[in-house]
């Protein structure tokens, strides 16, 4: 299996003395939050994701001088200093001002039909009284439970549109991120975050909703009502990589035309402007927990939780719609030291659904696991062999982060050993 074969490639390749350097522009030293655990290596989403490699400078998550993550400080904003009944009124008089009254859309929801954007569109339709149009940019290789999940989504009263980019483009750009920067998700992020614009362009319905902000997870950057215009926006097509190739060569070298690639690339910001569009997020005006958001859609559509836990972690609620879904948060685990256990108790720990010392225990025990299920599917999806997957990995693993140590690999400094400042 591919774990074992990692071990014994990586052994031979570990035996010469290499200087480590820090790459992806993360800091050297690693720390991690003394409320939840999330560490300094957590990246922030970029201004743009269309970069040529992997080893440009990354955004990191905020410590304050207590060693407390920027993600834990802002919800104790959210429990301290919001007025959240003021909040909620400012979504009404936002609802008042484009809601329709002759029955057509009037906002639109993009969503995968997980238990967030069942959330957003159940509330918007059934409490402020407006009237969606779900919009989905389908997974890479829909899991059962998830197809389901999408019909009990439309099923409880949405019109939706999903989208299907071009497969064979997609597989390419898929493979591409996969092979130039460990980023197999790059394509489908990019997509998913540009769909819901122009989607709204195209039928001129100008309000757009997500769900929560980023500033729930430690991106100042996003703290707000909406998300900033240049998040959505692009003109200079020249400058825009997708797989880490320029889009001339991907046209000129790999075959795909612009006509295959639109579907990835942002709206142009003076059509955005033209349309008025705005992108708000439904858990700036209401206080966002994701785990009432699961129980939310489990009473609410008959949102299924997977028969099994996630693997990488111990939740069986969260990404459970795509089968390449661990293979995204494996390749982070490989770059910046976080897996999607990391994520998942973090998270909970904030919310106080868990103590920081089962929020440890959890990652102790989950996040380093290789995702065995669909392994085989995601070779298949991206054409490539086993041995080149292990190629990959251990091209981008992080050495400043990892060690090769008793026949394995193991992080230098996993929160588990971690002296914190109040120790």
């Amino acid at each position: 299996m591919a774990e074992n074969r990692l071990e014994d490639v990586n052994h031979q390749q570990t035996e010469q003395v290499e200087v480590v350097d820090v790459p992806y522009g993360l800091p050297r030293e690693v720390k991690y939050c003394t409320k939840c655990i999330i560490s300094n290596q957590r990246p922030l989403a970029k201004k743009s994701e269309f970069k040529h490699n992997s080893n440009s400078a990354t955004e990191t998550i905020d410590f304050d001088e207590t060693g407390v993550c920027a993600a834990c400080r802002y919800h104790e904003k959210k429990t301290n200093q919001i007025d959240w009944q003021e909040r909620e009124k400012l979504l009404w008089d936002l609802c008042d001002k484009y809601r329709k009254s002759d029955g057509s859309h009037d906002c639109i929801v993009s969503g995968s039909g997980g238990k967030d954007s069942v959330m957003v569109a159940h509330l918007l339709k059934y409490k402020y009284k407006m009237n969606p149009l779900t919009v989905t940019w389908a997974p890479h290789m829909y899991t059962e439970v998830g197809w389901r999940n999408m019909q009990h989504w439309i099923g409880a009263g949405f019109d939706n549109i999903l989208f299907h980019p071009n497969g064979k483009v997609h597989k390419l750009l898929t493979k591409l991120a996969f092979e130039n920067l460990l980023h197999p998700f790059q394509p489908f992020i990019l997509g998913q975050k540009n769909l819901a614009p122009k989607i709204a362009a195209k039928f001129d319905i100008p309000l757009v909703f997500y769900g929560e902000p980023g500033v729930d997870y430690g991106d100042p950057g996003n703290d707000g009502a909406q998300r900033k215009k240049h998040y959505h926006t692009g003109a200079d097509y020249d400058k825009m990589c997708l797989g880490g190739v320029p889009i001339k060569e991907l046209i000129e070298k790999h075959g795909a035309s612009m006509t295959d690639l639109k579907a990835y690339l942002p709206i142009d910001p003076e059509e955005y402007d033209q349309k008025g569009i705005q992108v708000h997020y439904l858990g700036w005006y209401v206080k966002w927990d994701p785990q009432e958001a699961y129980y939310y859609a489990v009473e609410h559509i008959g949102f299924e939780a997977n028969t099994e836990r996630t693997e990488g972690s111990y939740s069986k609620y969260s990404s459970i719609d795509d089968k390449s879904d661990p293979f995204h948060y494996y390749t982070q685990l490989v770059k910046f030291g976080i897996g999607r256990a990391t994520y998942d108790a973090a998270q909970e720990c904030r919310n106080n659904k868990i103590t920081r010392e089962e929020a440890v225990a959890l990652v102790k025990k989950f996040d380093q696991e290789f995702p065995k299920k669909y392994f085989q599917d995601f070779l298949d999806y991206l054409g490539i062999t086993e041995g080149r997957f292990l190629e990959c990995i251990e091209k981008f693993r992080n050495k400043n982060l990892w060690e090769f140590a008793d026949g394995t690999w193991k992080l230098k400094k996993p929160v588990w050993v971690e002296k914190r400042n109040d120790e």
